[in-house]
């Protein structure tokens, strides 16, 4: 059986692999495919795209768009992008404006309260990269503050607190709108990290699936078996494509490995073969 991880990152966001790397790894692993979803941008597709083609993988094109519901930050996968699309680019830098805002504002509070935290230490070496709160959580770390990026979540950069509060955000309608145009298919990312139970995730999912959701992420690394098993069944009663990936990030998750996650992951290219049967009922003639 082939497998595929339909959920990975590069350097254009927060991941620590090049999106051509992200590709190389992954064939290396027997991957017959992957969707290279970074968050709020589509620079790394063509790299990848390249990558791909040089080495007889396919490469879905994708993304990670975050926005606000009720409170709660959710993810949302977008898969065959086309990252040539004025209208794409010019609605995910729209988005990115937003993030810059609050980066810029996170950072300021951090220097205001004495941590020795620049612009050039987030960025990486990579002044493209899409700044999100895992780079500031590896820098907390680096520098000592914290013992790990998972304890620098827990401090400082829980959303409402005094280093990361909310001014502008993006809301579902927004991310769902630019999609729906772009003739991107959505897919809500992760739904167990939002920490909503099981009735107020089918709720969200209800709420998303009248915006144009087509998939809801069954399979990833934070998922155990049983919680997949209740997502599958809440996929197939509201009428959603379940899809899976592991998140991979490179070393920024260093537990987490391309189409294995955490260990368990396994992910056919039967969930792949399904999305894409959707996605040309939707418009015929694509891929």
């Amino acid at each position: 059986m082939n497998f595929v991880d339909l959920h990975t990152h590069s350097t254009a966001s927060d991941g620590t692999l090049t999106p051509k790397d992200v590709v190389l790894r992954a064939s290396s692993l027997g991957l017959s495919a992957i969707a290279l979803t970074d968050h709020d941008t589509v620079d790394g597709i063509a790299q990848a795209k390249k990558a791909a083609s040089d080495c007889g993988m396919e490469l879905i094109p994708g993304m990670e768009l975050s926005c606000i519901y009720q409170g709660t930050e959710i993810h949302i996968l977008g898969f065959f992008a086309d990252e040539t699309n004025p209208e794409l680019t010019e609605g995910l830098d729209r988005f990115c404006q937003i993030r810059s805002r609050r980066n810029d504002h996170m950072l300021k509070r951090f220097q205001e309260d004495g941590f020795d935290i620049t612009l050039e230490d987030l960025q990486h070496g990579n002044p493209k990269t899409v700044i999100t709160r895992a780079h500031f959580a590896r820098v907390l770390t680096e520098k000592g503050y914290v013992p790990s990026p998972a304890r620098a979540f827990e401090k400082y950069l829980q959303y409402g607190g005094p280093y990361c509060t909310r001014k502008e955000t993006v809301t579902p309608r927004q991310v769902m709108d630019l999609m729906n145009r772009c003739r991107v298919w959505p897919c809500l990312a992760h739904p167990m990290q939002y920490r909503l139970g099981y009735e107020e995730v089918e709720k969200l999912a209800l709420h998303l699936k009248d915006l144009g959701l087509k998939g809801l992420e069954v399979y990833h690394s934070s998922h155990h078996q049983p919680q997949s098993a209740k997502l599958q069944v809440m996929a197939k009663k509201l009428g959603l494509l379940p899809s899976g990936g592991s998140d991979f990030h490179g070393s920024n998750k260093p537990d987490i490995e391309l189409g294995k996650g955490r260990g368990g992951l396994r992910v056919s290219c039967a969930l792949l073969n399904d999305i894409k049967e959707d996605y040309r009922s939707r418009f015929p003639g694509a891929l």
